[in-house]
């Protein structure tokens, strides 16, 4: 079965940014560390997971149709530093001497875009990987579909498989608009129910299984708990709306154009003495290195 593996590529440039010092920079004065550390966690996802396709979902703005709909939305987070932003360019070049593809839309966000391929490579026949960090994403586990938490770079990823899901957050993979329309989700602004965590959120969707039929069941809940969600009904049913993804949008890229051909490993090599990531270079092998000893998806 082939492997499609799908990253959100601002999760990755976070954790990046954040994990690399950024002091790192090339003798000219190049700050380098997020690419130095995107790179070294694709090094590490292209070795362990051996995708047969892979793509980078990326946000492209901050206007998407969630933000119209709800004017605080993602309101109050840290602003990203300016430069975190000078260096996307040489994320993008980076992928692209790898040959590999990237989708973006102002409309959407990159979970969207993880949605709808998740969905299609799903129905092709294919093994699914989603990388990201992001819960909104937990939604898309179900058969043959995998969510990878990347931990210490991607040395100790975290696979969650619906059974996973569900022991970790007591509600299953398709709950979660629902547990999030409860809890609500302050990553993105978004309040919920007040007073309602995430052990009544599970308990509640445990028993009877989605919001719809909570509410329909409100006069057999307990007075405190009815109280706080008749409180905010309203609100709860749209924070579940906008955590719903979007699973449908045409595809910019077509699955086969996905497919990891090998590649001369000399453009990433080229790439990386251009930015003097010396470790990485070692990692990879160089044009001397024997077949045998190379990274997959190089020849």
């Amino acid at each position: 079965m082939a492997h499609l593996v799908l990253i959100d590529g601002h999760h990755l440039m976070y954790r990046a940014y954040w994990a690399i010092p950024r002091t790192l920079t090339t003798s000219s004065g190049e700050q380098v560390n997020m690419v130095f550390g995107v790179a070294s966690m694709l090094l590490s996802i292209l070795k362990k997971e051996e995708p047969d396709a892979i793509l980078f979902c990326f946000d492209a703005g901050e206007e998407t149709f969630r933000h119209t709909e709800c004017a605080t939305y993602k309101e109050g987070r840290a602003e990203t530093p300016d430069d975190f932003y000078v260096q996307i360019p040489r994320v993008f070049e980076m992928l692209d001497r790898w040959g590999i593809g990237q989708v973006s839309d102002p409309r959407f966000e990159a979970d969207d875009f993880l949605c709808t391929y998740a969905l299609a490579g799903k129905k092709a026949g294919m093994r699914v990987s989603v990388v990201t960090g992001d819960r909104d994403a937990l939604q898309l586990v179900q058969e043959e579909v995998t969510m990878i938490i990347p931990h210490k770079g991607y040395n100790e990823a975290e696979y969650l498989d619906a059974e996973g899901v569900l022991k970790k957050y007591g509600v299953r993979p398709d709950q979660i608009p629902a547990f999030k329309g409860l809890t609500g989700d302050s990553s993105d602004n978004l309040p919920g129910v007040k007073g309602i965590g995430p052990k009544t959120a599970a308990k509640l969707l445990q028993e009877y299984m989605s919001l719809e039929s909570i509410y329909e069941h409100i006069d057999d809940l307990p007075k405190g708990v009815k109280e706080k969600l008749v409180q905010d009904r309203e609100q709860a049913f749209f924070c579940q709306r906008l955590a719903r993804l979007v699973c449908d949008i045409p595809l910019p890229i077509p699955l086969v154009d996905l497919e990891c051909k090998r590649l001369s490993i000399q453009k990433i090599i080229d790439f990386f003495e251009k930015l003097e990531f010396t470790l990485l270079m070692r990692r990879l092998g160089d044009g001397n290195t024997k077949k045998e000893e190379q990274m997959p998806l190089f020849e």
